[in-house]
């Protein structure tokens, strides 16, 4: 296979390789999940231990010490609030560990691009897959936690996995795009820890919307973390089904910014053994 040649950006293209090479994505994420911990004494218990610890932290900070409360829609039970952070901190750590990891994907896999032929736009999928395990097993504490603390949650949790798989999507392409920009453009490796930061404190995840004054509220919906957060928030803590609307517009979005991250991508990916 020619590297420089160029290669196709089509929707079906996209679709036709996830499908051919769904097996070898299952086979690096797991040993991508069990890399993380290899050597270490608990290891894969890891997974479950670290979210279990920092729930607990939050809940005794925030409930013990500062007695901190929402403020909105929530009840009179101070360890509403560490729950509340900790759905706004798992989707920001899926979306963050994603996109910290990018900009090196194609340069720590370099025998990838000159030695073998393999789909490199799978290296992000399965970057997206790992640490999609490790959320999903923060979301089970979560779930326990809510059930040890205000009992049994309502029909709404079902909604859950409609308010997240729209993340998906729009992480993958802009992973996809970093990785390209990170093989011609090395520091952005360095800039993209800051901009995931500002992103933490720029979405609702220590304070709700309804705190900032109305003119700065529209800089936090520009945040493409606001509206999952919100939105699994609000089926899983408030027991209210999802805006539909809102669900449906950003779901679009969504899948437009995959498709353009694929596409440049592929656009691009013919330069690599050059610059590798």
């Amino acid at each position: 296979m020619n590297p420089h040649a160029a290669h196709s950006t089509s929707l079906l293209t996209l679709v036709s390789s996830l499908w051919q090479h769904r097996h070898l994505i299952k086979v690096m994420v797991i040993r991508e999940v069990v890399g993380r911990y290899k050597g270490s004494i608990f290891g894969l218990a890891w997974s479950l231990l670290n979210p279990l610890m920092m729930l607990t932290i939050y809940t005794f900070v925030f409930s013990v010490v500062f007695k901190a409360r929402w403020g909105i829609k929530t009840t009179d039970n101070t360890s509403d609030f560490a729950l509340i952070l900790f759905v706004g901190l798992i989707i920001h750590s899926l979306f963050a560990e994603v996109l910290n990891r990018a900009p090196s994907l194609i340069l720590s896999n370099a025998n990838y691009v000159k030695k073998i032929v393999f789909p490199l736009e799978m290296l992000s999928v399965v970057n997206i897959g790992a640490s999609l395990f490790h959320a999903l097993i923060s979301m089970f504490v979560l779930l326990v936690a809510l059930i040890l603390l205000n009992g049994m949650p309502t029909l709404t949790i079902i909604y859950t996995p409609i308010t997240l798989l729209p993340l998906l999507p729009i992480t993958l392409g802009i992973s996809w795009f970093l990785a390209s920009l990170g093989v011609y453009l090395r520091d952005i490796g360095q800039m993209i820890g800051i901009v995931t930061t500002v992103l933490l404190f720029l979405a609702p995840v220590f304070y709700p919307i309804e705190a900032l004054p109305e003119s700065y509220q529209m800089f936090l919906h520009l945040n493409p973390l606001t509206f999952p957060i919100e939105q699994t928030r609000t089926v899983i803590i408030y027991s209210e089904p999802p805006n539909w609307i809102g669900q449906a517009v950003y779901t679009i979005f969504s899948i437009v910014t995959c498709r353009f991250g694929f596409w440049w991508f592929q656009k691009t990916r013919k330069g690599f053994s050059d610059v590798i």
